[in-house]
C-alpha cells in the first residue's frame, strides 16, 4: 500500500489568482507526493470551476471518469 494525498480547500486569494500562486502550490504538493513515495495526489473542484480544471489539466491530473461521488449531507 502506498500513501495517496488528499488535496482539500485548496484556494487561491482573490488577488493573488493569476500569478501562478495555484500552479506553484500543486507543483510543491506534487513535489511532496514524490518526498513520500506516495501513490499520488487526489483533489476535487467544482463541476462549473473551468479555470481551475484548465490548470490542473495543464499540468498533467487527469480527470476521474470511472466513479461518481455521491454525498448525504444531515
Amino acid at each position: 500500500m502506498k500513501r495517496l494525498w488528499i488535496l482539500n480547500d485548496l484556494f487561491v486569494a482573490p488577488e493573488a489568482r493569476r500569478a501562478g500562486v495555484g500552479r506553484a502550490l500543486l507543483e510543491r504538493a506534487r513535489q511532496f507526493a514524490e518526498e513520500t513515495h506516495a501513490k499520488g495526489l487526489t483533489l476535487q473542484t467544482a463541476i462549473d470551476n473551468y479555470t481551475a480544471q484548465a490548470v490542473y489539466e495543464t499540468m498533467g491530473w487527469q480527470r476521474e471518469t470511472e466513479f461518481y461521488a455521491y454525498d448525504l449531507y444531515l
